[in-house]
């Protein structure tokens, strides 16, 4: 059975996970344009969702003490309609995309999923 610590440990990693993305997408893709190919103003746009998730992670570590499941899937579909919404741009953008910035885009897109499938698995228990 699950306990509240495993509910916050969670969600702790999916806040700290968040607001790694957000200052990645902010202050170096955004700084390094044309080494990564991503436009700007979308790598803001991305970095805003991110943050907006870390702040719902973070609250939701600090004050979900019992049955944090709904909460749980929540992020979790946060999460994936961030990586459908990054997938949708990397094709859309896949001109003016540098393999480095195809690399990042999928890298990011693959450990989000898989941290999303755990989240799911955890909230389905």
């Amino acid at each position: 059975m699950l306990t509240n610590l495993d509910f916050k440990k969670l969600f702790l990693i999916d806040g700290l996970g968040a607001l790694l993305t957000a200052l990645l997408l902010s202050q170096v893709l955004a700084r390094f344009e044309s080494v990564f190919g991503m436009p700007r103003e979308i790598l803001w746009g991305l970095a805003g969702m991110a943050g907006c998730f870390a702040i719902y992670s973070f609250l939701c570590h600090l004050f979900i003490e019992e049955n944090g499941k709904p909460y749980l899937k929540g992020i979790a579909a946060a999460n994936t309609i961030y990586c459908i919404t990054t997938l949708g741009l990397v094709i859309y953008l896949k001109e003016s995309l540098t393999y480095l910035g195809v690399a990042y885009f999928i890298g990011e897109i693959v450990i989000i999923l898989i941290l999303v499938r755990l989240e799911f698995n955890v909230a389905g228990k």
